[in-house]
């Protein structure tokens, strides 16, 4: 396996974010998945489907859940796959040690469908990626993700600048044209993303062969969530992820 980077097997990184997902309250639970569950079909029943960066395994159990016949899932960090067999209980639900850039399942049918929560942005080489997943999939298959939005990604420091007393008066954009990697501090110092433009990603899967089905910017909608989590309404100020469906052509 080619070098990558598996920021998410740090110690002091997986610590502090397996304490975020645990809470639910983070915007992956309240905001992201209900976006990507939004742009899929209602019923897996019979379908395989291809989890690119599956972390603690939720999307597979859930797809499972929704009728799915298997679902293999790859990631690259062995703590987030240990934790995912740990909770797995399924012979339909297969995970493998494997970056998304290095993806490769010469034995494995093609996939009904794929997708990716939140892991896009860590890969430096998109369009190889994408080639990757369109080689894996069948002609007519949904491939959906997720990224942290360009608008957040442009520059390193991914914070809002504030006033005296905290508040928060706006998000800095700039740079937004010269994509490439981003290092910033999230839990540990030294995470790299990678940043491009909106029109590199939706461009990049045009080339691979896929036709865009859904462009999606979440935001926060009123609610109980928004009542229970502290600053919510704060991401409608800039859209906090961008998502993306696709079919292969």
């Amino acid at each position: 396996m080619s070098e990558r980077q598996n920021i998410y097997d740090d110690p002091e990184f997986f610590a502090g974010y397996t304490r975020l997902r645990q809470t639910a309250r983070g915007l992956n639970d309240v905001l992201e998945q209900p976006a990507l569950w939004s742009v899929l079909p209602r019923s897996l029943d019979g379908r395989s489907v291809l989890d690119l960066g599956c972390g603690f395994g939720d999307f597979a159990r859930r797809a499972r859940r929704a009728g799915a016949a298997r679902v293999v899932g790859l990631d690259l960090s062995l703590r987030m796959l240990e934790s995912a067999r740990h909770q797995t209980n399924d012979d339909a639900i297969h995970y493998h040690h494997m970056a998304i850039e290095d993806l490769d399942l010469p034995g494995d049918r093609p996939f009904d469908l794929a997708v990716s929560s939140l892991a896009f942005h860590y890969i430096a080489d998109y369009p190889s990626a994408l080639a990757r997943v369109a080689a894996h999939l069948k002609p007519g298959a949904l491939f959906a993700f997720t990224v942290e939005h360009p608008i957040c990604t442009a520059l390193s420091a991914q914070q809002w600048i504030r006033d005296d007393n905290g508040h928060a008066q706006y998000w800095p954009v700039d740079d937004y044209r010269i994509e490439g990697a981003r290092e910033t501090r999230w839990f540990v110092d030294g995470v790299v993303k990678y940043h491009r433009t909106v029109e590199t990603y939706v461009n990049g899967l045009l080339a691979a062969g896929f036709t865009l089905r859904c462009l999606k910017e979440p935001e926060p909608v009123a609610g109980a969530a928004a009542e229970m989590i502290p600053g919510l309404d704060l991401h409608r100020r800039r859209p906090p992820f961008l998502l993306l469906s696709a079919i292969r052509d």
